[in-house]
């Protein structure tokens, strides 16, 4: 399975975690000659000390921020360093595969990425295993000044798992960010997501899938925190539910009184597909500034019979029909997803989760 995930994408370089300790990394040559640091945590502290100290828990996410950062704080036990210097890129993505595969322990996962200005970077984080296990992650992104990042977050742990993670990225003056965090595995995940953008220019996306099926709970909690004028930011979260699963999605757009010319976005979708399956939504808002165009909105629908008979009056079966809209569904979000390999993932993660 490992080394499928490894071929499957096209990327600079990769690091693969088994049960908390690195088991495998390659780099392509023009990574190094670029500057760009890609590492784990571990081999980060011994040789850049100084500069994983200037940003591990003390600018995105603070030991105090929750008490699973706190637990984090002083139990983590693996972790992704990512230092991309000023003008710098990398053309492929950076892979990071995790795979918890002892069962019944838990794991305490760090992911630090801090860009200089004017760079651009692409990273994938990919969570496989923790059967009856624990994961208390946390994902800090530092994005600095004119620099683009694209982050995503696949989740897709055995579905005994506990998952806890909590994720934020500080963005500064015309940073770019775009971040995908999907959420399929785990028997409970809840994760609390932050775009903090402190100065002004600023462009963040923050897009969501999960597909919680059986007795799974996937709990997602978000803040856009505008405090600079002129920044825009665009959540989107899609789920489908199936059995007896359940999804709980609470998100606000905070906007400063300093704030103004902001541009902010909050939408989360639900389509069930079992009666017995249940979506909770809590969108909004907190302006305090006056010359702003803030906008959220929550629906959670079944599929309609009529979108069914008019696939099967074309040939299809209900299975096919039924797949069919799913897909569709989710679509809004994939399309959005700047890395192929990993759209055609998603794409087979859903139908499997659909079945039939």
């Amino acid at each position: 399975l490992i080394q499928h995930e490894l071929t499957e994408m096209d990327s600079s370089a990769s690091l693969v975690f088994e049960d908390g300790a690195l088991r495998f990394s390659q780099a392509n040559v023009d990574l190094a000659a670029s500057g760009i640091i890609f590492t784990d945590l571990q081999t980060a502290l011994q040789q850049h000390p100084d500069l994983v100290r200037q940003y591990f828990m003390t600018t995105a996410v603070k030991p105090d921020h929750n008490k699973f950062t706190a637990l984090h704080a002083a139990l983590w036990d693996s972790g992704t360093f990512v230092y991309v210097p000023a003008n710098a890129r990398a053309i492929l993505p950076l892979q990071v595969i995790l795979n918890q595969a002892s069962a019944g322990v838990g794991n305490y996962h760090h992911t630090l990425l801090v860009t200089e200005t004017g760079s651009e970077i692409t990273l994938v984080d990919d969570l496989l295993g923790a059967k009856d296990g624990l994961q208390v992650s946390v994902v800090e992104l530092v994005v600095g000044n004119s620099s683009v990042v694209r982050y995503m977050n696949l989740q897709d742990f055995d579905h005994s798992a506990w998952n806890f993670l909590t994720g934020r990225a500080v963005l500064d003056r015309d940073a770019d960010l775009r971040w995908i965090q999907v959420s399929w595995g785990s028997r409970l995940t809840k994760a609390f997501l932050d775009l903090d953008m402190v100065d002004q220019g600023t462009h963040a996306e923050l897009l969501g899938i999960y597909f919680p099926t059986g007795s799974q709970h996937i709990d997602h909690q978000t803040l856009q925190i505008h405090r600079k004028p002129h920044c825009f930011s665009d959540l989107l979260f899609n789920g489908a539910l199936k059995d007896k699963a359940r999804s709980v999605y609470m998100g606000i757009i905070q906007v400063h009184k300093d704030a103004q010319k902001t541009d902010a976005y909050q939408r989360n979708g639900n389509l069930i597909l079992d009666p017995h399956a249940r979506a909770d939504s809590i969108p909004g808002l907190e302006i305090e500034a006056d010359d702003v165009r803030c906008t959220h909105g929550a629906t959670a629908a079944q599929v309609e019979e009529e979108y069914v008979f008019y696939l099967m009056a074309r040939g299809l079966s209900r299975p096919q029909a039924e797949r069919m809209i799913v897909q569709g569904f989710f679509q809004a979000v994939l399309d959005r997803v700047p890395v192929e390999s990993v759209v055609h993932k998603l794409e087979r993660v859903i139908e499997r989760k659909i079945g039939g």
